[in-house]
C-alpha cells in the first residue's frame, strides 16, 4: 500500500479571539493526497481556499486539526524545525511571482539552496538543471524586469522545484499570466507532474486551470462539499464537467 504523501485530519481555523466576534475560516476538513497526484482546490472568493492553502504550506498554523506531509506532522513544527521542513519538502509558486528585483533570474532559483548554505560548486548545476528542465537557461543572467510574465513564473516554478519537495503548492499561479503564458505554465505543471511525480496542491478558481488537474475538490463556507475525479476523461471534456459542477456547487 502507498503511502500518502498528505493527509489532512479535521482542520479548523477560527478567526478572533474568545469572547470577542469570531469567524470560522475552516470547519472541519478532511482530505489526502496520493504520491504524484495533482489536485486543484477550487471554490468562490471568502469559500477559505486561501485560508487552507496557507495551512497546508505552513504560512498559517490551524486553530486545530492535523495535517502531514510526508509522514511529518507539520501543524506543531516551530522556529527551525519548520524553516528546515519548509525548505526542503515544500515548494510554493504564488500569483505575483514574488521574486526579488535585485536578484538575478539564476540567484533566484539558487536562494532556497544559499539560504541552507548549500556549497556554490553543488548550487550551479543544480540550477542550470532545473532551468533547462524549464525552458529558461537563455535568462538566467537577466534580472525580474527583463523578463515577461511567463518567463518570471517559470523563473518561480525553477525556485519552488530547485530543492525537489515532497509538495508543490500554487496559489492562482496563472492569475497575473496572459492566455498564452497560462496555458504554458500549466503544460509545465503537467510535465513536472508526470515526469518527476511532483505532487501538486493547485488552489484556483479558473475552471480551465482545474481542467489540468486529476482530482478537484470544492470547498464552500469552510468545508469540502464536492469531489470531482477526471480518471480517463479528456481535458476538454474535464472542464465541461468543472463548469457543470461549478453551477451547482455555488448555488
Amino acid at each position: 500500500m502507498q503511502t500518502l504523501i498528505m493527509t489532512v485530519s479535521d482542520l479548523h481555523k477560527t478567526y478572533g479571539k474568545p469572547g470577542t466576534k469570531q469567524y470560522e475560516a475552516l470547519k472541519g476538513i478532511d482530505f489526502s493526497v496520493q504520491p504524484g497526484e495533482f489536485v486543484g482546490i477550487m471554490g468562490a472568493s471568502g469559500s477559505g481556499k486561501t485560508t487552507l492553502l496557507n495551512m497546508l504550506a505552513t504560512l498559517d498554523q490551524p486553530t486545530s486539526g492535523e495535517v502531514t506531509i510526508h509522514q511529518q506532522p507539520i501543524t506543531h513544527l516551530k522556529g527551525n524545525q519548520l524553516a528546515d521542513f519548509r525548505a526542503k519538502e515544500i515548494g510554493f509558486i504564488f500569483q505575483d511571482f514574488n521574486l526579488l528585483e535585485t536578484m538575478t533570474a539564476f540567484e533566484n532559483i539558487a536562494l532556497p539552496l544559499t539560504l541552507q548554505k548549500v556549497a556554490t560548486k553543488k548550487i550551479k548545476p543544480a540550477v542550470e538543471a532545473v532551468a533547462s528542465q524549464l525552458g529558461i537557461q537563455d535568462f538566467l543572467s537577466n534580472y525580474p524586469n527583463e523578463l515577461s510574465g511567463g518567463q518570471k513564473q517559470r523563473v518561480a516554478a525553477a525556485r519552488a522545484l530547485i530543492n525537489e519537495p515532497a509538495m508543490l503548492f500554487g496559489d492562482e499561479p496563472t492569475g497575473a499570466l496572459d492566455s498564452k503564458s497560462a496555458r504554458e505554465l500549466l503544460d509545465l505543471f503537467t510535465k513536472i507532474n508526470w515526469e518527476q511525480a511532483v505532487s501538486i496542491l493547485l488552489v484556483t478558481h479558473d475552471p480551465f486551470s482545474a481542467s489540468f488537474c486529476q482530482r478537484i475538490l470544492f470547498i464552500k463556507d469552510g468545508k469540502i462539499g464536492q469531489e470531482l475525479q477526471r480518471g480517463t476523461t479528456s481535458r476538454t471534456d474535464f472542464y465541461q464537467q468543472i463548469l457543470d459542477n461549478l453551477g451547482t456547487f455555488e448555488q
